[in-house]
């Protein structure tokens, strides 16, 4: 018989007989911490330390909760629920924690400028700076930062032909400002306050089935060990295994090539300045807007590497119709020459920045499309981009990764959610969340058209001035609680609450 990993995990017990090892890793740290400096003073400091044990003790639950990926996804949510000391498992298929990709940035107000996995520096928007601070990571997050301080990070607009005529400034209140951070050092400000014990590498999910008798999701991995849960969440990416789970179908019939490749390479500054660039490519993220291609440019390591994504889309066909076999590789090694002649007869920056990169790597961009038709089934909950990856044009799937995990957690450590509901829960965090990350998915085939000239306004300069105004209010400027209360008013129309 496989070994069983449920054999080694203690049932959880009602709230609130909490027990201090099944506590938060951060916390447990706290109420340590507090009896080793109780134990040098009077005994009153051992009765303060009590009571911060027995109000966290008071928030336990009665179910136990499986993450399936450890990335900044499913480590946003193993920290957002450990702060309601709910208890949850994370299983990583890689021996540790670690992602495809050089970086993650922050933006206060601010659009996630660049592309999932694809750059050096990612930039959340508003909402995931909130959530960042509001499960208590932000402060280590910062001291990561790229920049020491803040700064401005909303895209300029130029025409990437010709002289390079300017297009679009997108405006920012004064407080829209940006910290960039690399992937791993976020990663690693996740994992500070991840309990090692609940932090398991080397298990890559291969199938999740149900329990005869418990009638709980059991997870397999491929090294012939299981898990019981009460819940689990997929975080485990485009590629998800869990998504089978949830739609009964191969998880691979979601996941199709977008028609957009890119090209992506990395240029010291140095370089740049002497090709004889004239934009200035060091303070701000810039757009070159060009027929069905695009660049990204933006600075990164406090503007001493400028980071270049080219875009490319192939308009031809309908997404899926230009399917790559599934033994090619999505990431490939890209020529200079190549490059050069993709981006052939565009303006005279482009021409000398391109020319600057000494190598680079060509991404086939896919997305999980149709979109699906739920994100949970039973006690199986997907989030990220395990439930919808998008294209990156909008920079906002990790934005909409973390909103996923916030609610989910928001909702699991609800005080009137218990075991015995939690189907029911998953389907109002489905209820809330499908809409909006649809509507973000499609904003961001929206961005791309518009980039490459194909917007409702035409190709010329005022038209696609026209199209980019206000492209981000949508997925800036929302309001998280409202998703909370949206998702508490389905519980309680349908008497799962009251």
């Amino acid at each position: 018989m496989a070994p069983n990993l449920a054999l080694s995990f203690p049932r959880f017990s009602p709230s609130p007989a909490c027990r201090h090892d099944l506590m938060p890793f951060s916390w447990r740290r706290q109420v340590e911490a507090n009896g080793e400096a109780a134990n040098g003073s009077q005994s009153h400091g051992n009765t303060a330390s009590i009571n911060s044990l027995s109000v966290l003790m008071q928030s336990c639950k009665d179910f136990k909760v499986a993450i399936v990926g450890g990335g900044v996804c499913g480590l946003t949510a193993a920290v957002a629920l450990a702060k309601s000391n709910v208890h949850a498992h994370v299983f990583e298929a890689a021996p540790q924690f670690g992602e495809v990709g050089a970086g993650v940035g922050l933006g206060v107000r601010l659009p996630i400028l660049i592309l999932r996995a694809l750059s050096p520096n990612v930039f959340p928007g508003p909402n995931a700076v909130r959530i960042l601070d509001d499960i208590g990571v932000l402060q280590d997050v910062l001291e990561c930062c790229d920049e020491p301080e803040v700064n401005l990070r909303s895209f300029i607009f130029y025409s990437g032909m010709a002289d390079h005529q300017f297009i679009y400034d997108y405006p920012l209140q004064p407080e829209d400002l940006g910290l960039g951070v690399h992937r791993a050092h976020f990663l690693g400000a996740l994992v500070k306050h991840i309990d090692p014990t609940k932090s398991h590498h080397s298990k890559r999910c291969v199938q999740i089935s149900e329990d005869a008798t418990t009638h709980r999701p059991v997870l397999h991995f491929d090294d012939g060990t299981s898990f019981q849960t009460d819940v689990v969440l997929g975080a485990d990416g485009i590629r998800s295994v869990v998504r089978a789970a949830v739609t009964g179908e191969d998880a691979r019939k979601d996941v199709l090539f977008s028609n957009t490749t890119c090209y992506r390479g990395l240029i010291p500054i140095e370089d740049i300045r002497a090709a004889g660039v004239v934009i200035d490519l060091t303070q701000r993220p810039v757009c070159f807007v060009g027929l069905d291609k695009h660049l990204i440019i933006f600075p990164i390591k406090n503007g001493a590497v400028i980071n270049v994504v080219a875009f490319s889309t192939d308009r031809s066909v309908e997404i899926g119709q230009a399917n790559r076999p599934e033994s090619e590789p999505w990431v490939v090694p890209a020529t200079h020459e190549q490059l050069l002649e993709e981006y052939e007869g565009w303006g005279s920056d482009v021409t000398k920045i391109l020319g600057c990169i000494q190598s680079s790597s060509k991404w086939h961009i896919h997305v999980v499309h149709p979109p699906l038709p739920q994100y949970v089934k039973g006690r199986v909950a997907l989030l990220g981009d395990a439930a919808h990856a998008m294209l990156p044009h909008l920079g906002a799937g990790a934005g909409q990764a973390l909103e996923d995990a916030h609610l989910l957690a928001k909702l699991l450590a609800h005080p009137q959610t218990t075991s015995d509901i939690i189907p029911s829960v998953l389907e109002a965090y489905d209820h809330t969340r499908r809409s909006r990350a649809q509507m973000v998915w499609d904003r961001s085939v929206m961005a791309g058209n518009i980039y490459e000239e194909r917007g409702d306004h035409g190709p010329a300069i005022e038209g696609v001035r026209e199209d980019l105004h206000d492209l981000w209010e949508p997925v800036w400027r929302h309001e998280l609680s409202a998703d909370l209360r949206k998702s508490v008013a389905y519980l309680i129309q349908r008497g799962v609450f009251r």
